[in-house]
């Protein structure tokens, strides 16, 4: 596996912003030629990237054969857009070098965590439009996302928001019109890819209104979703099990460790 660091800031990004590639070592004695490859991009409420939803995650995807990369956006004081400028760039890093990779260009999924599903599923309404192709300054089909993967994501500045996420996404931009843009069921539109989204019905930190909003939106514009509701388990869940436990042990839920192979079942459909 070849490991890499990339540099995708913009100029309201914080220090430490990157991009942290797991490429699967190309070998002439195995016949996959190219690989699909996933971008995720932990939760945290816009205030911190949890480190439990991150690496380990993305060597999950790694062991069922896909290439997979790992976005440490910015966060608080950043605001919107920095960190979904920050996901186009890293977009059209992975498709500009698909070729010395061996990435399937046709093939490039975003995933996200809590807020950082709301990052990707922003990524999934937002890519098409000029303010991230002009920023970025590159033609708007090399940013375009293939599917998305949402776990228990943030999605409305609603009655079922998660507060402290747009508190931190806006700031001083916290406005009806900016809660409007951001609340993603709202702007679902034609350019949005294929999803794969699961939640659990016990979630009291991000209600599970938010996925039954914009899989139901999804559903009125004719996008496939496939979606998965969980009766038990507890926010922020990431693999469900020991390898992503927190220091409490409090994030083992056996109920929902199925969710990462049939997310993988999903991507092998693309």
């Amino acid at each position: 596996m070849i490991c890499e660091t990339f540099d995708i800031k913009n100029e309201n990004s914080q220090e430490y912003a990157r991009l942290n590639t797991y490429l699967i070592s190309h070998s002439d004695s195995i016949k996959t030629e190219t690989r699909p490859l996933i971008i995720l991009c932990p939760g945290g409420g816009y205030w911190f990237t949890s480190e439990r939803e991150g690496e380990m995650l993305a060597l999950q995807f790694v062991a069922a054969g896909f290439h997979a990369a790992v976005l440490w956006y910015s966060v608080k004081p950043a605001t919107f857009p920095t960190a979904l400028l920050e996901l186009a760039k890293s977009v059209e890093l992975v498709r500009k070098h698909a070729k010395e990779w061996h990435v399937d260009p046709d093939k490039i999924v975003v995933e996200g965590c809590s807020a950082g599903g709301h990052l990707a599923a922003s990524y999934g309404v937002f890519w098409h439009e000029d303010f991230v192709s002009n920023k970025l300054q590159v033609s708007k089909d090399i940013l375009k996302p293939n599917g998305m993967i949402l776990s228990y994501p943030v999605i409305t500045s609603g009655e079922f928001a998660h507060r402290g996420s747009f508190n931190n996404l806006l700031r001083d931009q916290y406005t009806e019109e900016m809660l409007e843009k951001t609340s993603l069921e709202k702007q679902v539109n034609e350019y949005v890819p294929r999803a794969f989204i699961w939640h659990t019905y016990e979630d009291t930190v991000v209600p599970v209104e938010n996925s039954l909003l914009f899989a139901t939106e999804l559903r009125r514009h004719h996008i496939p979703v496939e979606f998965h509701l969980f009766e038990r388990g507890c926010h922020g869940l990431s693999l469900a099990n020991e390898l992503t436990d927190n220091p409490q042990g409090e994030r083992i839920q056996r109920e929902c460790e199925c969710w990462i192979t049939m997310a993988i079942a999903w991507m092998h459909n693309l």
